[in-house]
């Protein structure tokens, strides 16, 4: 639509010439991981501080029967991927959240909660093996039974900015130290 027109580009899409208000995903495969729950699991995938071994989880990514493995097998080779998922046991959302890295509330879009308008969330993995009907990785931070809508391979030149800004992160490493994201809040047992 030109930059000219006056119509927002939800109005084009509401009015039926481009695209539907609403979409359908169904998922590919499902997660089996070793966190069964929220509190279980860190809350990033490289923040592994406080989780009951310490290390980075393994996981497998189960396809669904109707997902031919001429759809997965060419990752093999490629370090990691990105998974697309749902927070399935997301329960709603509200604008405002309280990040654990503390600094107040902030708006969910600038956040990674997990209660969001559209409970969508994004994780790159370390690609261990790529199997008949399965993909083994590591790193993970998905729980059990978290269904995948989508797989992509991370490409370094187009997927890394190292120098890229994070907004209000920054200040919070500036003053609490890099990457000084908490682990889960105590040690799990079993």
């Amino acid at each position: 639509m030109p930059a000219s027109s006056d119509h927002s580009s939800s109005d084009h899409f509401r009015s039926g010439h481009s695209s539907p208000e609403h979409f359908s995903c169904r998922p590919i495969a499902y997660v089996r991981s070793p966190y069964a729950r929220r509190i279980d699991a860190p809350h990033q995938p490289t923040v592994i501080e406080g989780t009951e071994s310490g290390l980075a989880a393994e996981a497998v990514i189960e396809f669904e029967a109707d997902i031919p493995s001429e759809a997965f097998q060419d990752l093999a080779g490629f370090e990691r991927i990105w998974l697309l998922f749902v927070f399935h046991r997301s329960e709603g959302w509200k604008p405002r959240v309280r990040p654990p890295r503390g600094g107040g509330q902030r708006g969910v879009l600038a956040t990674r909660s997990p209660h969001r308008p559209n409970p969508l969330g994004l994780s790159a993995v370390e690609l261990l093996a790529v199997q008949e009907r399965s993909l083994h990785v590591r790193g993970i931070d998905l729980l059990d039974g978290t269904p995948i809508l989508d797989i992509k391979p991370y490409v370094p030149y187009a997927d890394a900015f190292p120098e890229a800004c994070a907004g209000w992160i920054d200040a919070i490493d500036a003053s609490q130290g890099e990457r000084s994201a908490p682990g889960p809040k105590r040690p799990r047992s079993k």
